[in-house]
C-alpha cells in the first residue's frame, strides 16, 4: 500500500499537469483561428472582415459592426444578418466580394459594395 500511495499521488500531479496545457494550447488555438481580412471596394470603401469562427463574420463597414451568421450558399461563402448580406468567391489576393441588402424574404437585394481582398 505504501509503494500504490506514492504513485497514484504522482499520476494525479501528472495529469493534472496535462489538463493544463491541454487548456492553454485550446486558448492558443482560439486565439490564433481567428482570421481577418481586408477589402478594397469600387466606391472607394474599405471592408474589414473577421471570422471569429467558422460560422460567424464580423463586419466593420463605414465606422458600424454588423454580426452576420452564415447561409445556403450555391458556390463561394454567403453571411446574412442585420439586414445584410455579404458573400465572398475565395480567399486569395484578389478574390472579390459583394455587400449587398438582405430582405425579409430570404432572398439578395441591392447591392451595395463590390471590393476586392487585398
Amino acid at each position: 500500500m505504501k509503494t500504490v500511495a506514492p504513485l497514484i499521488i504522482s499520476s494525479i500531479f501528472f495529469l493534472s499537469a496535462c489538463e493544463s496545457v491541454s487548456s492553454n494550447n485550446l486558448a492558443e488555438q482560439t486565439n490564433t483561428s481567428s482570421l481577418t481580412h481586408n477589402y478594397q471596394c469600387v466606391s472607394g470603401e474599405q471592408i474589414i472582415v473577421n471570422y471569429p469562427a467558422s460560422d460567424v463574420a464580423m463586419i466593420q463597414y463605414q465606422n458600424n459592426a454588423y454580426k452576420m451568421q452564415i447561409a445556403v450558399s450555391g458556390s463561394g461563402s454567403r453571411y446574412v444578418g442585420e439586414a445584410l448580406e455579404w458573400r465572398t468567391k475565395g480567399t486569395n489576393t484578389g478574390s472579390e466580394a459583394l455587400l449587398s441588402r438582405h430582405l425579409k424574404d430570404g432572398t439578395s437585394g441591392e447591392n451595395i459594395e463590390l471590393c476586392t481582398k487585398y
